[in-house]
Order: C-alpha cells, then structure tokens, then sequence
C-alpha cells in the first residue's frame, strides 16, 4: 500500500532544518513498532547505545542525568575534537509526557528538547525538535549532533554498523555550516 505520505516519506531529508530562526527539526523514518523507538528514548540501557545514558522516571517535573560517551558509540568512534571531553553530563527536567507519542525535557541552556512519535505503517517517523538554541556555533554543533545521533540510532534499530561518531560528527558540522543561513 502506497500512499502520499509514505511516498513524501520515502524522500525524507536526512538534515534537519530551522523551522524557527532559532528551532532546529530534524526527522527519521524507523523500523517499528512504536513501543521499541520509545523504549530507545526512555530506556537508560538503549539510548546509551544512540544518545546519552541516564534514568528516566516517566513523570513531568522528574529530573534526568544525561551521560554523554560519545566514543563508545561506534567502533571506532574517529578521531574526538580537541576540547571536548570524554564524558559530559547535563541536569534536565521532563517537561512533556504523553507515552508513546511525545516527550519533552529540558536542555541545558537551550529551550528544550521534544521527541515526537507518529505511526507510519510498520515504520514509525521521530521528530526531535530543540528550541531556542543560542547562537550560531551551538546550532551547528547541535545540528550535526542530532544528526550523527540519530544515524546512529538508525543504524542500531536495523542491526547495521553506524559510522565512527566524531568523524561524521566533523563532517556534519561543515554541512551545516553550508547548509544553514548565518
């Protein structure tokens, strides 16, 4: 069965765009069900395999510790930038909570993050959408982070290998230097 959406969807850019001047969006088409995308965003033991470890309490209000080792997302993990650390860890709040479709949370000094989850046949479409970032070198940081993220997520659900995560992190990070408006 093949309808509009599943054709607009099978053409899905893979780079997030500003949706706000200060609003980046930024789409994946997963293999489903739905329970399993959630499971990576609110399981500390799987989305330490895309994102950030950390125990999540699903109520708004709850706090979260975010535990980024980005070089144990991939083998190898390329060639980390000078400056950034190993580990880094971030203080968030849930914000939004509606189970298996939405959630929310604080995000440093930034206006938040949301993780949308819409259904699309067998497959389920995540849409991360993070507000109000600062200035323009956290945008293209942010950008190219969400993105080699959510690649590797991808390629954690699908059961491929993803990319070394700094070295596509680096190339990412020019692209959206290309890519957005200064």
């Amino acid at each position: 069965m093949t309808d509009l959406a599943t054709t607009d969807l099978a053409t899905l850019d893979p780079y997030g765009v500003l949706t706000e001047p200060a609003t980046l969006t930024i789409k994946r088409l997963l293999p489903g069900p739905i329970e399993r995308v959630w499971a990576y965003l609110t399981e500390s033991e799987l989305r330490r395999q895309w994102l950030a470890a950390g125990h999540m309490e699903l109520n708004v209000g709850a706090p979260v510790e975010l535990t980024w080792r980005n070089d144990e997302l991939s083998d190898p993990p390329g060639q980390r930038p000078a400056g950034i650390s190993e580990e880094n860890r971030m203080q968030s709040r849930i914000t939004e909570l509606e189970p298996l479709r939405r959630l929310g949370i604080t995000w440093g000094s930034t206006g938040g993050v949301t993780f949308e989850l819409e259904p699309e046949g067998y497959e389920v479409l995540l849409t991360v959408i993070h507000r109000r970032v600062p200035d323009r070198s956290t945008l293209l940081s942010v950008s190219a982070g969400w993105h080699i993220h959510l690649d590797i997520l991808a390629a954690r659900m699908t059961g491929r290998a993803p990319e070394p995560f700094w070295d596509g992190w680096a190339r990412l990070k020019n692209d959206y230097e290309q890519r957005l408006p200064a």
